[in-house]
């Protein structure tokens, strides 16, 4: 018989604003979070990352360290995003080599959307499951594996 180490969902160390709202299960630890964002359950959310101000993340999202997404999104159910790479062919440990995100305001991220270290501007909209993978400019619909546009505001 195994004795297994269990290790419980927790929101520790998290800089909150007024009205923030996070629904258990989730595993929130080490980030910042504006006024009146909201965060659904079976989510993570990692160190070294800020959410703006009324940004909601709804439930089985990952986010992971050095992301930052601002103010008035929407982050559909299972969006991963992600900060290593995997240059070397495996994981690497160094949080110095990983990639930074960087999400602009009023951006909307489709449910089960792969978003790579990246740049997104202000007022995008990126459609359900596509793998974003390259800095994202002007405004418009973006969708696809990879990403691209189908129409500009």
């Amino acid at each position: 018989m195994c004795s297994p180490r269990i290790l419980k969902a927790r929101i520790v160390d998290v800089d909150c604003g007024d009205n923030v709202t996070i629904v258990e299960p989730s595993n929130v630890y080490g980030c910042s979070l504006a006024d009146d964002v909201f965060v659904g359950p079976f989510v993570e959310i990692q160190k070294n990352t800020s959410i703006g101000f009324r940004t909601k993340i709804q439930s089985h999202t990952f986010i992971c360290e050095f992301v930052k997404i601002g103010s008035d999104c929407f982050v559909g159910h299972g969006v991963m995003f992600a900060n290593d790479l995997f240059k070397d062919g495996k994981p690497n440990a160094n949080p110095d080599s990983w990639g930074r995100t960087q999400i602009g305001d009023n951006v909307t991220i489709g449910s089960n959307a792969t978003v790579l270290p990246v740049s997104i501007c202000d007022g995008v909209v990126i459609g359900a499951g596509s793998v974003v993978t390259k800095d994202i400019t002007e405004k418009g619909v973006y969708a696809g594996n990879p990403a691209r546009i189908l129409r500009r505001f």
